[in-house]
């Protein structure tokens, strides 16, 4: 019974996305607050479950399903990307609906809202200039968010994150169907983010986040694309990928992979740190790579 009083009397969570990032934050979560976590599958009911939240099965993409949402919690951490079509998001739109007043959101939105940059080094006073509509569809929930955040006095913090990755979430399949990389001198800056790193920073912020406070959720690791791919490739005893020059390599991949080949840029993550408090375990790609090895004769990641 003292335990039902006890976790009745946790303030209320409400994760929206709740997939790989959002599953890393629940054990950091589940003795602090009672956490709802909202997916639109029945069938993940039981996994949510057995991992601590309480599951709730609701459609950002149908308004009439988000109603039992309506206040059911002052905490909110918005994970759900943008539906995958248009130049506004409407999920966002259709959340802020229902959202409560006086709440504390974190948002996990992406730097592709900088476009690029030319291999600059940009803190989060750098103005986005988004190239194309996914990252259009991000800036724009940003500004709802915002909008949403003064008029109902609430407090929210908006963590941009660069290419998120894990012991199984690295680029292997790629490297061993040899897609090709750019050639050094036509190559970009890009940035990551262990996904145990971000769920991590996702809980500071809840807790330490600034009002209408933009971070950058990013590790320490100022890389060439091309340079993470070859870590990648050395760290599991794969063939690195040919290197292309830009106008060659526009043949050899699809015109998604090229988009990401098109911005350049390397972030300043001081604020994270020193708003956040947040101490990386994986400052750098290499401290991750480091850790993990390919079991003999399995493919699988193991701690090493």
């Amino acid at each position: 019974m003292n335990n039902l009083v006890s976790k009745l009397a946790r303030p209320r969570l409400l994760i929206l996305g709740c997939g790989d990032v959002g599953m890393r934050m629940l054990p950091l979560l589940r003795g602090r607050f009672r956490i709802f976590a909202v997916t639109s599958q029945d069938s993940r009911r039981d996994e949510l479950r057995a991992a601590g939240a309480v599951p709730i099965v609701a459609d950002l993409d149908q308004p009439a399903t988000l109603a039992r949402l309506a206040r059911l919690a002052p905490y909110i951490a918005h994970l759900a990307p943008p539906q995958p079509d248009g130049v506004h998001d409407r999920r966002t739109r259709n959340l802020t609906a229902i959202l409560p007043d006086a709440a504390t959101l974190v948002y996990v939105s992406t730097t592709g809202v900088y476009g690029d940059c030319g291999g600059a080094l940009i803190d989060e006073t750098r103005a986005p200039s988004p190239r194309n509509a996914r990252a259009k569809r991000r800036v724009d929930a940003e500004a709802v968010l915002r909008a949403w955040a003064r008029r109902s006095g609430s407090r929210l913090s908006i963590l941009r994150v660069p290419g998120i990755y894990a012991a199984d979430r690295l680029p292997l399949e790629r490297l061993q169907k040899g897609t090709p990389a750019l050639a050094p001198d036509d190559d970009v800056y890009t940035n990551h983010i262990h996904a145990d790193d971000l769920a991590r920073i996702v809980v500071a912020a809840l807790f330490r986040g600034r009002s209408c406070r933009t971070y950058h959720a990013a590790d320490d690791s100022q890389m060439k694309m091309g340079e993470y791919f070859d870590a990648v490739a050395d760290a599991f005893g794969l063939p690195r990928p040919a290197r292309l020059p830009r106008e060659e390599l526009q043949q050899a991949v699809s015109p998604v992979l090229l988009s990401f080949m098109s911005e350049s840029r390397r972030l300043s993550n001081a604020r994270l740190k020193a708003e956040l408090g947040v101490r990386l375990r994986y400052a750098r790609v290499d401290d991750a790579l480091a850790q993990v090895r390919r079991a003999p004769g399995t493919g699988a990641l193991i701690p090493d």
